[in-house]
């Protein structure tokens, strides 16, 4: 029986009423999904290649990925058995480390300082034999142990790519270490320095110095930190112990939001790179409860990991074969970025570090509790990537408006990425990933169109922060000049920062998104020549089905367009300026469904200073009453919106001076 059925077979479970995981369901799981390995696994054990398209980085870099990962969560499960390890995964493994290390066994493994990708998977390597060193490192011929070192030691004094990827080397140098092998304190110091600039508001980080925020915060900026201080600088003589409480402080902090982004059907939120990782979302919820650096409850951090982990198994994930492939809920490799073989989803380990607690700790012991979206509405800012977070406990559904995240710089004229420049992302949907409107945004975009049709980009925009209101709203701002890049010659796989190509620049648009009860009132603003601009399209939410999803529309007594499938409406209603409405729909450009469909509203472009404006939403809810709105003109140059919502209360918001 699979761990999924086991599940349904023992629902009503005393501890976890809402997921109907126990501890030795996620072991299960565990352990069916590392007996599907061996099947890929080399003769002498060193690599793990299984079916799907290389990396770029080619078949032998791979086949160290898939050992590397899928030994992540082999550590976890035999560390949370005290070592127990009636798989007999300890002994495959310590055959792979010794050919993998040996430079002249026709398995040796691409030495880091030769194949960038490999100083990524050294991490987990050094990670693990860590976490289970009395049962694996400490049991291995000194042949091997002396090979290991040498080969990770390759890592001293490399370059490495300036976000995430500092861990990596901080990791795998910490190990050498503890070992007695060679290790570069110059090479720490300068990664825990440049780690700090990565440091924002609310226990936030930054995956570099652009900004790049996405689940990398959590399970890689503050996953790696937390373990690392944990299991490598007990006695912190590398880490002082101020900078090992803030760090537990930032993740508190962060894991208040990080929960609230979680949708009650166990989906992460759709957005930002490698979410082939699928539930290593959980990462930093385990790493919380593993450290003690957590305000939430043992019983919550147990129900949104747990949640994420059914969600995908509700969905058959993994397949039937017991692997994971490269895709969402099931294999779509489009989805994959530059970087990624077939072994990378199995990063989606870090989401299991939980089976490295005991089953006496609390997390696997207290009773499971509802997530905040299945409590109440949920309505909070996040400043530090400028995000309103909006939730409504009646479909359960998480949104997030965005206006401080591209993935780039102010300033940066390039294509928008399609997963972090929109203005909007959720637990349930997700912006085509190939296809024309790649080049052309439309889902959530204040978009300029030219004579051909073409859309305006705008990363590289102003963000002008978030702010709560009256009322119970929320308000976020972004400005900056659009541009139209024709990014034809780049045709690249990375969906991290957008495409580049010749520009041409157009007006500054300034889009603001004020959100109650779920209604965002989207307002919108042109200031300056057009340029070759001839409309303005305002695009809402996708919605992806396998069937082709209802779509309505009309411009009569005002502009509207709503799309349908089973679960979720997605609806646009023209508050100001917007004269026609339709819905744009293509096929075979996402991995949620077979056909993708959203609705849009179009005007001509507005004389500078015009405030168009639409009500958008997303949810599986009956429709809702519009809010209605007048805009004056305010004493700094700006204007000031006054939102009439349908129950009465009324906001005002302001846009400052273009």
């Amino acid at each position: 029986m699979s761990p999924r059925k086991e599940v349904e077979a023992s629902s009503g479970s005393r501890v976890s009423p809402y997921t109907g995981w126990e501890r030795h369901h996620w072991g299960a799981l565990a352990d069916r999904m590392l007996s599907a390995l061996d099947a890929h696994r080399s003769p002498g054990g060193a690599r793990i290649l299984l079916p799907g398209p290389h990396s770029v980085s080619g078949p032998d870099s791979d086949g160290l990925e898939g050992y590397a990962r899928s030994l992540l969560l082999a550590g976890f499960r035999i560390a949370g058995e005290g070592g127990a390890d009636p798989g007999n995964l300890l002994e495959r493994y310590a055959a792979g480390l010794a050919a993998g290390t040996d430079p002249h066994h026709p398995e040796a493994w691409p030495r880091p300082d030769l194949v960038p990708q490999a100083k990524v998977e050294a991490a987990s390597l050094a990670l693990i034999l860590q976490l289970t060193r009395e049962w694996l490192w400490d049991k291995l011929d000194d042949r091997v142990r002396e090979a290991t070192v040498a080969w990770l030691a390759t890592v001293i004094d490399q370059p490495y790519v300036r976000n995430n990827w500092v861990w990596f080397r901080i990791v795998t140098e910490s190990f050498l270490r503890e070992a007695g092998g060679p290790w570069s304190a110059t090479d720490i110091e300068e990664d825990l320095a440049f780690h700090a600039t990565m440091r924002r508001e609310d226990g936030w980080l930054a995956d570099g110095a652009e900004r790049n925020f996405d689940h990398y915060v959590g399970w890689a900026l503050h996953t790696y930190p937390l373990l690392w201080t944990h299991l490598f600088d007990v006695t912190g003589s590398l880490c002082p112990p101020e900078v090992r409480a803030r760090w537990e402080a930032d993740l508190a902090r962060y894991l208040d939001d990080a929960v609230r982004l979680v949708g009650a059907d166990g989906s992460p939120l759709l957005q930002g790179r490698s979410l082939i990782y699928r539930y290593a979302a959980a990462a930093p919820l385990w790493t919380g409860a593993l450290t003690g650096a957590t305000r939430l409850a043992p019983g919550l951090t147990r129900r949104a990991a747990s949640g994420m982990l059914d969600h995908f198994a509700l969905r058959q994930v993994p397949g039937a074969d017991g692997l994971l492939t490269l895709g969402w809920h099931h294999a779509w490799p489009a989805m994959r970025q530059s970087y990624s073989g077939p072994g990378s989803p199995y990063w989606a380990a870090k989401g299991m570090l939980g089976l490295a607690l005991p089953a006496d700790h609390p997390v696997w012991t207290a009773v499971e509790e509802p997530l905040p979206v299945e409590v109440s509405d949920q309505s909070r800012t996040v400043a530090a990537p400028g995000w309103l977070v909006s939730a409504r406990r009646a479909d359960g559904l998480v949104t997030v408006l965005n206006h401080g995240t591209d993935h780039a710089l102010p300033g940066t004229v390039r294509a928008d990425a399609p997963l972090y420049a929109r203005l909007g992302y959720s637990t349930a949907t997700l912006p085509p990933l190939t296809g024309p409107t790649v080049a052309d945004p439309v889902d959530n975009t204040v978009a300029l169109l030219d004579t051909d049709g073409h859309a305006s980009h705008r990363t590289g925009f102003t963000a002008l922060g978030t702010r709560e209101l009256p009322c119970g709203a929320l308000l976020a701002l972004s400005s900056g000049r659009v541009h139209w890049v024709d990014s034809a010659d780049d045709d690249g796989l990375d969906h991290g920062s957008g495409r580049t190509g010749p520009a041409v620049e157009g007006p500054v648009v300034t889009v603001a998104s004020v959100v109650r009860a779920g209604v965002e009132v989207r307002l919108c603003r042109v200031d300056g020549p057009p340029g070759p601009a001839v409309q303005l399209r305002l695009g809402g939410w996708p919605l992806s089905s396998d069937t082709d999803p209802r779509a309505a529309y009309g411009n009569t007594p005002e502009a509207y367009a709503t799309v349908s499938t089973d679960r979720l409406t997605s609806r646009l209603y023209s508050l100001a300026g917007f004269g026609a409405a339709g819905v744009h729909l293509e096929e075979g450009t996402g991995p949620l469904g077979r056909a993708t469909a959203i609705p849009w509203l179009t005007a001509d472009v507005p004389a500078p200073g015009t405030v168009l404006a639409a009500a958008v939403t997303l949810s599986g809810e009956a429709p809702v009453r519009r809010p209605s709105l007048e805009v004056q003109q305010a004493g700094s140059g700006g204007q000031l919106v006054r939102i009439v919502w349908p129950d009465g209360a009324v906001t005002e918001a302001q846009l400052p001076k273009g």
